[in-house]
């Protein structure tokens, strides 16, 4: 099955707080998009974002956060 990419110009980033206030290892994340997030690197914002399912994101966030 594929799905068509999403057009991810619009999105709204936010920088997770996780990243470190220095200005490196800088993770963003889109939360606008149902069932969906984007991932990109903070330091490249018109390079490739990974996008993963909304499951797949909370069980990540899950396991990182114990």
């Amino acid at each position: 099955m594929t799905s068509a990419r999403p057009d991810l110009r619009a999105a709204r980033w936010r920088k997770s707080s996780y990243s470190s206030g220095d200005g490196g290892e800088c993770l963003e994340v889109a939360d606008d998009l149902p069932g969906r997030v984007p991932v990109r690197d903070s330091k490249n914002p018109g390079g490739p974002a990974l996008i993963v399912s909304a499951a797949a994101w909370g069980d990540f966030v899950a396991y990182v956060t114990r």
